[in-house]
C-alpha cells in the first residue's frame, strides 16, 4: 500500500473515508502502536508521513463519532481533580527524610 509515484510523493494507504468502521479502528490501532518507534527512529520524511496519516485517520474517526464518550478523567477539569486528590494524600502522609520518619530540623528523630 505504501507506493511512491514518479514525483516522489508517498501514497499513505486507503483514503480514511473509504474504510469501514472496523478497518478504520484497525488502522488507528496500528498507527498508534507504531508511533513511538517512528518518532525515535524514523526519518523526517517517515515522521511527516506518519503525522499526516495519523491526522487523516483521527480526523475521520472524530467526524464519524462527534458524540463519542469522553472519560471525565481525560479532561482538564478531571486532571485538576486528580492533582487535588494527590496533593491531599501527600499532605496527609508523614514525611520521611534522612533524619527518620516524622523528624524535623530541630528534632533529629530517633538516635543511633
Amino acid at each position: 500500500m505504501n507506493e511512491h509515484d514518479e514525483r516522489g510523493t508517498t501514497m499513505t494507504g486507503v483514503e480514511p473515508g473509504r474504510l469501514d468502521d472496523q478497518q478504520l479502528m484497525k488502522e488507528l490501532e496500528t498507527i498508534h502502536r507504531t508511533r513511538h518507534d517512528t518518532l525515535l527512529y524514523g526519518s523526517n520524511d517517515a515522521l511527516r508521513a506518519h503525522n499526516e496519516r495519523m491526522a487523516q485517520l483521527e480526523g475521520e474517526y472524530l467526524r464519524r463519532n462527534p458524540r463519542r464518550f469522553v472519560s471525565p478523567g481525560r479532561t482538564r477539569e478531571g486532571a485538576r481533580e486528580r492533582a487535588a486528590v494527590c496533593d491531599g494524600v501527600r499532605e496527609q502522609q508523614t514525611p520521611v527524610g534522612k533524619r527518620g520518619q516524622g523528624a524535623t530540623a530541630t528534632d533529629p528523630g530517633p538516635g543511633p
